[in-house]
């Protein structure tokens, strides 16, 4: 495909946009920016579709700027918000942005010469030096109250509901002549001609088109795509213990790995679209695949695949399909103790653990030994039974009744793993 706009209509990443805005695309090679908000160090997976969506940009010839809002992460945005948001001080937002410049650059390419490399940019930067006054007189006077009253974001908060006891505080209310200067100044700074993001941002990126066209007589143009929701209705990019980060530290690359394994398979035809760079006729045969047998879950491995690769790199992708077949595989003890100690915990989280003393393995520990005295079985009985089954694993290997534990068995130098049976698993940590 030769043509921005048809790539992002066939992946569904098309939801609104201002007429003409497909063509001026075709036609020529613009400047274009996504903001992004920062609230935390860390990009998440719901920041991944503005990210895919400046790639796409970018490999299509156009020039992307990613806009870190830095004086307007200082107010919040009220879309799709019921409660204002706590107000971060300068520090804080710097050093947020630092984290998600760093995270940018393994997607965007900014140090090339070529004429559309990617430029990263902070409002904060135009924003801190501009009087008060001066901005209501230069910018204020061109936007209605009717005007900004009329989009969905502002009726939504002035209207006091069960979720938004409190309304809309008049901090909130400049969001959107600030996100609306944002637009103007890379306007006419940058030869900026679109503004693109979630659908959400539809009413503050058209102020920004209307005050260009107001105070410069200018056209500008924009482009929102939908916002990624999951089939059973919860929240795309959050779990149970919260979002699902960039940042390796926050996330690890297993449980990022096992996010996008364990989505629908009606969730993963849409993402296999919206989250990866294959080509249509790779797509479609892989969804034919997955149809005829969708037990292999062949669209959630490629998925996971595809996304853990872009975002934590190859070793990172091997290591995490080499954690995730551990719980089912054959001959996977040296994978295990290849394991760290947090991927390793995370594998076998909720699983229960007890202790007993490392020296114990200096002169060798009899598994016999271990299977009662750390806990895990109830009684010698329970335990030679087991052994005499054939049913008893240390770090998923069959062990005979004579099997002796030594330092060679842990995992991280302190853990072993002991099972019964299939699916009965028990932690054995020795401490100092």
């Amino acid at each position: 495909m030769k043509d921005f706009f048809e790539e992002l209509k066939w992946r569904g990443l098309i939801h609104d946009y201002i007429p003409e805005t497909d063509r001026l695309l075709k036609e020529e090679k613009v400047t274009g920016y996504i903001g992004f908000d920062p609230t935390a160090d860390s990009l998440h997976v719901g920041n991944l579709v503005p990210i895919i969506l400046l790639m796409h940009f970018q490999r299509y010839g156009h020039k992307p700027l990613a806009v870190v809002g830095g004086a307007t992460g200082m107010i919040g945005d009220p879309s799709g918000k019921s409660a204002e948001r706590n107000l971060l001080d300068e520090v804080t937002l710097r050093r947020n942005e630092e984290g998600i410049k760093k995270q940018l650059k393994r997607f965007l390419d900014f140090d090339s010469d070529k004429p559309n490399r990617a430029e990263m940019l902070n409002n904060y930067d135009w924003f801190k030096d501009i009087k008060f006054i001066d901005f209501v007189r230069n910018v204020g006077k061109h936007i209605t109250v009717n005007y900004m009253m009329a989009k969905d974001s502002v009726k939504k908060r002035l209207n006091p509901s069960a979720d938004n006891q409190s309304g809309m505080s008049f901090t909130e209310f400049t969001y959107q002549l600030m996100q609306g200067y944002d637009f103007l100044h890379l306007y006419k700074n940058y030869d900026c001609k679109i503004q693109m993001g979630g659908s959400d941002q539809w009413g503050n990126i058209t102020t920004g088109t209307e005050l260009i066209r107001r105070i410069e007589g200018g056209k500008a143009y924009a482009l929102t795509v939908p916002l990624i929701t999951k089939s059973d209705g919860s929240k795309f990019g959050k779990t149970e213990s919260g979002n699902v980060w960039l940042d390796a530290k926050r996330t690890s690359p297993y449980k990022f790995y096992q996010y996008w394994i364990n989505v629908s398979d009606e969730d993963a035809e849409k993402y296999i679209k919206i989250f990866t760079f294959l080509d249509r006729h790779a797509i479609e045969q892989l969804i034919e695949e997955h149809r005829k047998a969708p037990h292999y879950r062949v669209l959630q491995k490629k998925l996971a695949e595809e996304v853990t690769r872009m975002v934590h790199g190859e070793d990172a992708l091997k290591k995490a399909v080499e954690a995730s077949g551990i719980l089912f595989g054959k001959n996977v003890t040296a994978a295990l103790k290849n394991l760290d100690e947090r991927t390793f915990l995370e594998i076998f989280e909720g699983v229960p653990a007890g202790e007993m003393k490392k020296g114990l393995l200096k002169k060798g520990l009899p598994v016999m030994q271990a299977l009662t005295e750390s806990g895990f079985m109830k009684s010698g009985n329970e335990a030679r039974r087991a052994l005499k089954e054939n049913a008893v694993s240390v770090n998923k290997q069959k062990v005979p009744a004579d099997y002796v534990l030594t330092e060679e068995d842990l995992i991280n130098d302190k853990y072993i793993l002991l099972q019964r049976g299939k699916k009965t698993y028990f932690i054995l940590k020795m401490t100092d």
